[in-house]
């Protein structure tokens, strides 16, 4: 509420001076003489102040309002009765009036600053007023929202999306809509942000695909790339030939090398873009070719050009994909370094493993929507071929929204 004095010579100017400047919807609370001050204060016209109140959002005192208009009337009336009356009163009778009136305006700036008080409450005051009306009326389909979102975050969604995702689904949610809509809205919503998987695929004129296999140290690509070359050997019955450009570490070729005799398949080292192509050229009867690179810190920037200039060295020789492996027991942050580090070298889907290393698996949807990348498998053990299996998003949702495998 806004409360304002205006003084003017007569009531009538000031209070159109108070509609001018608040409008038409002032109310006034007291009318008042100014007694003027000073040595000539007897030349000077009499003036009269007038107190306004506007509402701005509540009719919470409109009564009260009401009240001391009452009270102003009823005093303005008994001052015109005086004035029509004689001249012949006595200064002693005159002396009492001013005196009941001096009370009068006493009483009403009293009411009037109460007033002003109980309106003019501290900010921080209505904030906590108006939180505890809301929470009060909080619905109960609110209340789930609210848990469903900390779980998200229990599961180390990120917050940004973790609160994306509640907006929109409280966008299409009716009020007290029951609890089962809700959740199968929230979850259809997320299945849709994962977006369906992409796994190996084969080359689309019928040749070979050549498949690469980046990522950082330790997070267990040679391991991943043995699953899947299994799956394709073993169940599809396809013919996979196996290469690795890890000349930094001995152990990961000879990993490699003992699980490429075991499937009876072809196994090769290379060290230059020429031996690429080589290799296509032996094994241009094979339907995939898979190629273990060097696991490197990603601020490396001397190896990561070596492996830039490998990977775009067949782009028009044959087609090809390049899968990025990452830990899903990995930091956020430092997935999103390393993520960003690898996308200038190629567009990449996603592998993430270790999943039974950790019981959140917020990450997978993290790096799904900061990268925008496709995911293709998940990991969640050391044995080959078994601990591998195409990213479900149903399964993964699930277990991020609570519920259990």
């Amino acid at each position: 509420m806004i409360i304002k004095k205006f003084t003017a010579k007569t009531e009538k100017e000031a209070i159109e001076n108070a509609r001018k400047e608040l409008g038409e919807g002032v109310v006034v609370m007291n009318v008042k003489p100014v007694k003027n001050k000073g040595l000539f204060a007897f030349l000077k016209s009499p003036m009269v102040e007038v107190t306004v109140a506007l509402e701005e959002e509540s009719e919470k005192y409109t009564a009260a309002v009401s009240a001391i208009n009452n009270v102003i009337a009823s005093s303005q009336n008994k001052e015109k009765e005086k004035e029509e009356e004689p001249e012949k009163r006595t200064p002693v009778i005159e002396t009492a009036a001013e005196k009941r009136d001096s009370a009068i305006e006493e009483k009403l700036d009293s009411l009037q600053s109460l007033l002003e008080q109980q309106l003019q409450k501290p900010e921080e005051e209505k904030k906590e007023e108006k939180e505890a009306e809301e929470k009060k009326e909080e619905s109960e389909t609110d209340k789930f929202m609210h848990l469903l979102h900390d779980t998200m975050l229990e599961n180390e969604v990120d917050e940004k999306y973790a609160q994306e995702i509640i907006d929109e689904i409280e966008l299409i949610n009716k009020p007290n809509i029951p609890f089962d809509y809700a959740l199968a809205n929230i979850y259809q919503k997320m299945i849709l942000k994962f977006g369906k998987p992409s796994g190996i695929e084969p080359a689309t004129n019928g040749g070979i695909k050549l498949v690469f296999f980046i990522g950082p140290t330790g997070v267990g690509k040679t391991t991943t790339i043995a699953k899947i070359a299994s799956k394709f050997r073993v169940d599809e019955k396809k013919k996979v030939a196996l290469l690795t450009a890890d000349t930094y570490r001995i152990a990961a070729a000879e990993q490699l090398r003992t699980y490429a005799n075991i499937l009876e398949v072809p196994f090769r080292v290379i060290y230059t873009v020429e031996e690429i192509n080589k290799a296509l050229e032996d094994f241009k009867g094979y339907d995939y070719i898979m190629i273990d690179t060097a696991g490197h810190s990603h601020q490396n920037t001397t190896q990561k050009d070596n492996m830039r200039n490998i990977i775009h060295s067949v782009d028009d020789v044959v087609e090809k994909e390049v899968h990025l492996v990452l830990s899903a027991t990995t930091k956020y942050r430092d997935l999103i370094s390393i993520a960003d580090s690898y996308k200038e070298m190629a567009d990449y889907k996603l592998i993430f493993t270790k999943l039974d290393e950790t019981t959140t698996l917020g990450n997978l949807l993290n790096l799904r929507l900061y990268t925008g990348a496709s995911l293709s498998y998940v990991t969640c053990g050391q044995n080959v071929p078994d601990d591998i299996e195409d990213f479900n998003p149903q399964k993964t949702v699930k277990r991020l929204l609570g519920g259990k495998n």
